[in-house]
């Protein structure tokens, strides 16, 4: 069967999740990335091609490149990889691992295509994956990355990784895309059960709070639906989990720079919280797939620690659904609706 591209690279690293024998349909799953290793240099390395993403900062490049190699990158590498060392596991990133295994777990539950992983920044970096699929004879292609919620500086540019390598090809695939995912039923209820899993194991907190990455506001301004897809999947999963208004907030975490970004922070409320005399706060992440620096640090030591200075005596983090098969098993149905004609 003749490859995609002409002289197509194998790409060597990649390797299929799944045992399938030669289909012609792929599911791509792709997430953020992440250093490839808790060091300095591997973390300027990550950080100068997730910050050069113009969906990710956009600003003049003119003003941000010097910016960011001059100051930013020198200051920061360092401390941030002392944070990827405190949560770095024997079988490498988490956020890396556990994509791997949640990954696998989907190819356990879709039999009928190829899936594979592929990282936006770092490796395995999605045009090696998409050349491997080329190479293998894949015909058709589905992209799903693994942001439930839509944002250009995420979703969008998973997409503007996979058409920038497709536009060097000769013979392209057929391409879907999944924008998002955020209202979907069999996702948002595995995500109440792994909430209610959390609370008959270590008791209910006097508060859950509904921590989502930050996004500068003037993105949503520009017409981005992020918060609008935050606020509806968060007012899903209250339902779900029949709380009060008052028993549950959201907030938004992981601020970088000088603008004005969405609110309430998540450090911000912990500390009031705190100081209000709320003792047990529960924090669950919706719009992260799976562990990583933002969960496994920012919220289980960096904003525990905030909020036990604050007053507060336990922030328990409930853990992303990662590789639950309950997980798994939704993305697998998401997948099979957006193949529909493609699969037998």
């Amino acid at each position: 069967m003749p490859s995609f591209r002409d002289a197509a690279p194998a790409g060597g690293a990649v390797a299929p999740v799944s045992g399938a024998r030669s289909p012609r349909t792929a599911v791509l799953l792709a997430n953020l990335g992440t250093p490839d290793a808790p060091t300095a240099r591997a973390v300027r390395r990550y950080l100068a091609q997730f910050l050069h993403d113009h969906r990710v900062v956009e600003l003049s490049r003119w003003l941000w490149c010097p910016l960011l190699h001059g100051v930013i990158l020198p200051l920061r590498s360092g401390k941030v990889a002392r944070k990827y060392a405190a949560i770095w596991r024997p079988d490498g990133s988490p956020l890396l691992a556990l994509s791997r295994l949640l990954a696998a777990r989907v190819a356990t539950a879709l039999p009928e295509a190829e899936v594979v992983l592929a990282m936006r920044y770092g490796a395995p970096a999605i045009p090696d994956v998409l050349r491997e699929l080329s190479a293998r004879g894949i015909e058709r292609v589905l992209v799903l990355p693994l942001y439930p919620q839509y944002s250009a500086s995420t979703s969008a540019s998973v997409l503007d990784a996979v058409t920038r390598e497709l536009a060097t090809w000769r013979r392209l695939p057929a391409l879907r895309f999944v924008a998002d995912y955020h209202d979907d039923a069999g996702w948002l209820d595995a995500l109440a059960a792994s909430v209610q899993a959390h609370w008959a194991a270590h008791g209910r907190g006097e508060r859950l709070l509904m921590s989502f990455h930050g996004l500068p506001e003037v993105m949503v301004q520009r017409g981005d639906p992020y918060a609008r897809q935050c606020e509806a999947g968060a007012r899903a999963l209250a339902t779900r989990l029949g709380l009060a208004d008052e028993a549950w907030q959201l907030t938004y975490q992981s601020r970088f720079g000088r603008q004005q970004w969405l609110k309430p922070a998540t450090s911000a409320t912990l500390a009031s919280l705190g100081a209000a005399g709320c003792k047990r706060v529960d924090v669950v992440c919706p719009g992260f797939a799976v562990d990583c620096l933002e969960t496994l640090e920012e919220i289980s030591i960096e904003n525990a620690a905030v909020f036990a200075n604050a007053g507060g005596e336990a922030l328990r983090y409930v853990p992303a659904l990662n590789d639950a098969p309950a997980h798994a098993d939704a993305l697998a149905a998401i997948v099979r609706r957006e193949l529909q004609g493609w699969l037998a």
